[in-house]
């Protein structure tokens, strides 16, 4: 509607409104109302404000405190002015976000306030928000990394001992090499290999290889014992650390009881790593084809000691390939993958958190939110006062008075008509004598409106 039309419209307030004043007059209310419920809830925003920059400091200040190792009183004060100091930044940003977001037009300014917010936002999760997460779920992050560590030594120790168990195992081919060499003794002193029979040079060096892996053997079993109470023993201190995982009481204590196990578990494996057999078999079936003593022929004639030289030939052929076999399966176990190297290494509460993010989600979502919470309320007053301002602008001035803007108008209107009135006052511009006739005169002033006939164009309206 223009002006003059406007103008019409209040000078005959019974015609009928088109519907485009109608509307504007809805959209001015309904921005009157809106600036209404803002008014009412700026007289609580600050106390909200507050409270969370509160909260977020009693977190902060809870995890400022797991990081520091001295309990003294210096360090109380540093973690309480570390809080404090996060508490203020807090409220005083969102404060400025507050105000300021939702006032600016200008798309650049909006922009440069909203990175600006973007940038905070980023500043407050790094000095506040890791912090209240170590504080909501720091013991449980440290328990995880213990629980997570004692995985890892059982792994370890599982497979130091497989690997100790396969080298066990090389005693059964030890023992099947030495059978082999037993046998062809006995063939030997019976004259089936050389065809000469007794106790001669060939069955002495049958006997010597013999004697040798039987020895190996010997020294392979006697292990077998070391190696399970190795392995029992590592059980036990497992156990012992997944107590402490779990158990009551402060983590920071069971996490030096816990640093202790793990030390004495390291040793388990590394003995058990020590007292793997393949080695030994690895070393002896080197020797049993390189270091052969000859012992002397004793043929009676030079037809025997040539059938004993082809018999120890043909014997040195065999120690060579058992010798290959015994070391192939030697160096299979030697090429097994060992066990990684475990190391517990203690966390504080806050890197455990960060460590072990993705198993605190909830406790990373709620800690973040007590900190950029406020950051919804300012979008939600940008966009009601976007809203008040489309309202605004598309009602003309008169629409949007409210009724003591409209009194104080009338008020004015009234002191600028007595104003004029004294100013046009003979008697004030060319004083007459006492004794000069009274003229009467009719100055016409303008037309102040009564506030009933604003009142009534303002319902028309």
């Amino acid at each position: 509607m223009t002006n003059p039309e406007k103008r019409q419209q209040m000078q005959h307030p019974g015609t009928a409104q088109p519907q485009s004043s109608r509307t504007e007059a809805r959209a001015a209310q309904n921005a009157r109302d809106l600036e209404d419920h803002l008014r009412w809830l700026d007289s609580i925003t600050g106390t909200a404000l507050g409270v969370l920059a509160v909260a977020s400091g009693i977190y902060t200040y809870l995890g400022v405190s797991s990081l520091l190792d001295d309990t003294g009183t210096f360090t109380v004060i540093a973690a309480l002015a570390y809080s404090v100091a996060v508490s203020v930044g807090i409220f005083v940003f969102w404060s400025y976000m507050m105000r300021l977001v939702p006032a600016v037009r200008t798309i650049t300014a909006r922009m440069g306030l909203i990175l600006s917010m973007a940038l905070g936002s980023v500043a407050i999760i790094a000095m506040s928000s890791w912090l209240n997460a170590a504080a909501l779920a720091g013991a449980a992050a440290v328990e995880q990394h213990l629980a997570k560590t004692v995985q890892d030594y059982q792994t370890a120790l599982e497979r130091a001992d497989e690997i100790v168990q396969s080298g066990q195992s090389l005693a059964r081919d030890v023992a099947r090499v030495r059978q082999s060499f037993e046998n062809l003794s006995e063939q030997e002193a019976t004259g089936q290999l050389s065809g000469f029979a007794g106790q001669g040079a060939v069955f002495r060096l049958l006997r010597q290889k013999a004697d040798e892996l039987s020895a190996l053997e010997a020294q392979i079993t006697a292990q077998q014992p070391l190696v399970e109470a190795a392995f029992d023993e590592g059980n036990a201190i497992l156990s012992r650390m997944r107590t402490l995982t779990v158990e009551q009481g402060p983590v920071a204590q069971r996490s030096v009881q816990f640093s202790e196990e793990a030390v004495r578990l390291a040793n388990v494996i590394t003995q058990l790593r020590q007292l793997s057999a393949a080695p030994l078999v690895l070393r002896a079936a080197r020797d049993l084809s390189e270091s052969v003593v000859i012992p002397e022929l004793d043929g009676s004639n030079a037809a025997t000691r040539q059938g004993q030289q082809a018999t120890i030939n043909s014997v040195r052929e065999v120690l060579s390939q058992r010798a290959d076999g015994l070391a192939g399966a030697a160096a299979a176990v030697l090429n097994m993958t060992p066990p990684r190297d475990t190391t517990y290494t203690p966390v504080s509460a806050a890197d455990a958190v960060i460590l072990y993010a993705g198993n605190f989600i909830p406790s990373w979502a709620g800690a973040i939110a007590i900190d950029l919470l406020p950051a919804v309320l300012v979008l939600i007053v940008a966009i009601t006062q976007a809203a008040i301002r489309v309202g605004r602008e598309a009602a003309a001035t008169e629409d949007t008075m409210t009724l003591a803007e409209l009194r104080a108008a009338v008020q004015a209107i009234r002191e600028i008509d007595t104003s004029l009135e004294r100013a046009e006052s003979p008697s004030a511009i060319d004083p007459k004598p006492a004794h000069a006739p009274k003229e009467v005169e009719h100055s016409e002033t303008p037309h102040s409106p009564d506030i009933t006939e604003i009142g009534s164009q303002r319902r028309a309206d």
